[in-house]
C-alpha cells in the first residue's frame, strides 16, 4: 500500500429516521461515495437506496474521515463495520463482508465477539487482493511458496503446515475465477478481467 492520502472513509444514511443513521460503511477516493448512487445494484445497499428514494427522500453521504492512506482508511472502515455491525450480525449497516458460497457453522460452544467476523473477512479481502497483484504484477506465474514467501505469509508452525494460509488464498482466488493453474500446475496466473 502506498502514502497516497487521496483516501476517505463515508457513510451512506438513511433521512427517514432521525438522526439519520447509517445503513453502508466504505472507503474510497475521488467519487467513489456518490458512485453507489448512480444505478443502485440489487445488493441489500442497493435496494435501501431506491427504498429511500422511492420514498421521495435523498440518501445522505457523510464523509467522515479524510486525507487518509489506504491503509488507514481500511482500518477506519473495518473498526466501523465492527462497530455498527451488519444486517448478518444483527447489526445496521448493508455491508456484504462476508464471501459469498461460504457456509457459518454454528459452534455454541465458541464465543464470537460482534465484530470480529467482519474483521477477518475485511483482512481476507486485503490478502487476496495482494495475492492477486503479485500474481498479474508475474505474468508467467507464482507458485504458493512465491505467495508465502514475498508476501510475509509463511508461519513458523512445526511440520509441513507452514504455507497453509496462501494455499487458502489461492484457492479462494481460483474458486473467484481470479487465478487459474499453469499447464503445469505448479504456478498460477491472473486471469484477464
Amino acid at each position: 500500500m502506498s502514502t497516497d492520502t487521496s483516501y476517505y472513509v463515508y457513510a451512506l444514511k438513511d433521512p427517514r429516521q432521525s438522526p439519520a443513521m447509517p445503513f453502508y460503511i466504505g472507503k474510497g477516493t475521488g467519487t467513489r461515495s456518490y458512485d453507489h448512487l448512480v444505478n443502485p445494484d440489487d445488493s441489500p445497499k442497493g435496494r435501501r437506496i431506491r427504498e429511500i428514494e422511492a420514498a421521495g427522500g435523498k440518501v445522505l453521504v457523510a464523509r467522515l474521515v479524510d486525507a487518509l492512506t489506504e491503509a488507514q482508511a481500511l482500518k477506519i472502515e473495518a473498526e466501523l463495520i465492527a462497530a455498527f455491525g451488519t444486517l448478518e450480525t444483527g447489526g445496521l449497516l448493508t455491508n456484504a463482508v462476508m464471501p459469498t458460497g461460504l457456509a457459518r457453522k454454528s459452534r455454541p460452544a465458541v464465543v464470537v465477539p460482534a465484530g470480529v467476523r467482519e474483521k477477518a473477512q475485511i483482512g481476507l479481502a486485503l490478502l487476496k487482493d495482494a495475492v492477486l497483484e503479485l500474481a498479474k504484477a508475474n505474468p508467467q506465474g507464482i507458485s504458493n511458496s512465491d505467495a508465502a514467501s514475498l508476501l510475509g505469509l509463511r508461519s513458523d508452525y512445526g511440520g509441513g503446515s507452514k504455507d497453509y494460509l496462501s494455499y487458502s488464498v489461492i484457492g479462494l482466488l481460483m474458486r473467484d475465477g481470479k487465478l487459474a493453474r499453469t499447464q503445469t500446475g505448479r504456478k498460477h496466473i491472473a486471469k484477464v478481467d
